[in-house]
C-alpha cells in the first residue's frame, strides 16, 4: 500500500464581519425581528485567522460545543441496530477525520465558529459525506466497512445517471447518550458516501483512475484510516492527468487529490435555537457575513415533498503540489446546512416534544446532485469573483 502525504496550503475566503447583518432589516422578509442576542454575540465573531479548533470541538473560550444528530431508539426515537465494539475508539477515528477536514478547510472552521457564536447553543450535524472510485474495491464498500463493523445500517441507495455516481446512506446504531453530548463524543452522524461508477466513463478516464488504485493495492482496506491521517493511497498525480479527469468528471478529479479525506459535514440547523433554524435566515446570515453559497439550482434545494431543505457553502481551494512538480489550486471541501421538517403525521405535536425521528429522514437525488457542484469549477470561479 502506498501512502502520500498530500502537502498544500490553504486558501482562506474574505471574511467580513458586521452587526448590521444579523439586523431584522438585512435578514428581510425571511425571518423574523432581530434577536439582541444576535447582535451582541455576532460582534464576538473570531476572525478566520484566530480560529483555532481542537479535535472535537468548537472553543468559544467558556463553553465547547460540537454533536452530532443520530437517528437511533435511545436517542431520537428510532429502532437501529446495537453500536458493535469499542466506542471510544470509534470516536476518536471520527475526531481525527473531522480534524484534518476543519484544519484544511477555513470556511467550515469558520461558519462553525460564527453559527455558534450567533446562536449560543450546541451545534449538530446532521451527517458526514465520502467521496469514493468504484473500481477494485475502492467504492463505498471500502469507507462504509468501518461503519459496518461498528453498528451502522445501510439505507437507502441513490442514483445519478447524468454524473455517473451512486450513493448509499447509513443511520448510526443506537447507544444510550444524552443529547447534550459535545463533538464526536456526541450522538453519532449519519453517514452518506458515493461512488463514481468507473467502468461508465471513457476509456482514457478510466486508465488514469485504475493507474492510481492499483498502485494503492489494498490501500482500501485502510480507507478510514487514510481519512483520520489525511493521506492517499496512492501516490500524487500527474497534473495533466489531474486536467483530463476534470474536463470528463470534476468528481473523479476531487477523488484523485482529496481521497478518503471528508467532503462535507452538515449542520443540522433545526436543532438550533434561534432565529436561525430557519434554514432562510441561516443562509441569509452566512451570506451577509461574506461567504459564498452554492447557487447551483438555487441557494435553497427543496425535496420534492417539501420536507428536506438543504444548502451548502462553495468548497475552499487547498495548493496542491502534484508529482511533476506543478503546483495549482484545487477543490478542497465545503459545509452544507440541513432542515428536516416534521413529518405529517406529527405536525400537531407541540415543538418541544418533537424529535429527531418525528422529522423526515433520509436523503433526496434532486437535492444531492445539486449539492455536489459545491466543489465545480463554476461555483469555485463564482466564489472567486
Amino acid at each position: 500500500m502506498k501512502l502520500s502525504t498530500i502537502m498544500f496550503s490553504v486558501s482562506a475566503p474574505s471574511i467580513r464581519t458586521k452587526s448590521p447583518s444579523l439586523t431584522s432589516a438585512s435578514f428581510g422578509s425571511l425571518c423574523c425581528s432581530s434577536y439582541p442576542s444576535l447582535q451582541t454575540k455576532s460582534r464576538n465573531f473570531i476572525p478566520l485567522k484566530n480560529v483555532a479548533l481542537p479535535w472535537n470541538s468548537i472553543s468559544t473560550g467558556k463553553r465547547r460545543y460540537l454533536c452530532s444528530v443520530s437517528a437511533s431508539k435511545s436517542e431520537n426515537g428510532f429502532t437501529g441496530s446495537s453500536f458493535q465494539g469499542d466506542e471510544s475508539f470509534f470516536r476518536s477515528v471520527l475526531a481525527g477525520m473531522e480534524t484534518v477536514y476543519l484544519n484544511r478547510n477555513p470556511t467550515a472552521k469558520a461558519v462553525l465558529e460564527l453559527v455558534q457564536s450567533a446562536d449560543g447553543e450546541p451545534i449538530c450535524y446532521d451527517h458526514f459525506a465520502f467521496r469514493t472510485f468504484g473500481v477494485n474495491g475502492h467504492g463505498i464498500d471500502s469507507m462504509a466497512s468501518l461503519f459496518l463493523d461498528y453498528g451502522y445500517t445501510q439505507k437507502g441507495e441513490l442514483r445519478f445517471p447524468a454524473k455517473k455516481l451512486r450513493a448509499l446512506w447509513f443511520s448510526p446504531p443506537s447507544i444510550p447518550h444524552s443529547n447534550t453530548g459535545s463533538g464526536v463524543n456526541g450522538p453519532l452522524p449519519r453517514i452518506f458516501i458515493s461512488e463514481l461508477l468507473v467502468d461508465q466513463i471513457s476509456p482514457q478516464a478510466q486508465e488514469i483512475i485504475k493507474k492510481y488504485v492499483e498502485v494503492s493495492a489494498s490501500g482500501y482496506k485502510h480507507a478510514a484510516l487514510a481519512s483520520t491521517l489525511g493521506f492517499l493511497t496512492w501516490n500524487k498525480p500527474l497534473y495533466s492527468e489531474f486536467e483530463q479527469l476534470a474536463r470528463e468528471s470534476e468528481y473523479a478529479a476531487w477523488t484523485l487529490v482529496n481521497g478518503y479525506a471528508l467532503n462535507h459535514v452538515t449542520i443540522s440547523t433545526h436543532r438550533l435555537k434561534s432565529q436561525l433554524r430557519s434554514i432562510n435566515c441561516l443562509d441569509q446570515f452566512i451570506e451577509d457575513n461574506g461567504f459564498k453559497l452554492n447557487s447551483e439550482g438555487g441557494i435553497l434545494k427543496v425535496s420534492p415533498d417539501g420536507l428536506l431543505l438543504q444548502s451548502s457553502t462553495v468548497a475552499d481551494s487547498i495548493t496542491f503540489k502534484f508529482s511533476d512538480g506543478v503546483t495549482e489550486s484545487v477543490p478542497c471541501s465545503y459545509i452544507e446546512f440541513a432542515e428536516r421538517l416534521v413529518l405529517p403525521q406529527y405536525k400537531n405535536l407541540p415543538e418541544q416534544e418533537v424529535r429527531e425521528f418525528h422529522r423526515r429522514d433520509g436523503f433526496e437525488v434532486g437535492n444531492a446532485d445539486k449539492i455536489f457542484e459545491s466543489t465545480s469549477k463554476e461555483q469555485l470561479t463564482r466564489r472567486a469573483a
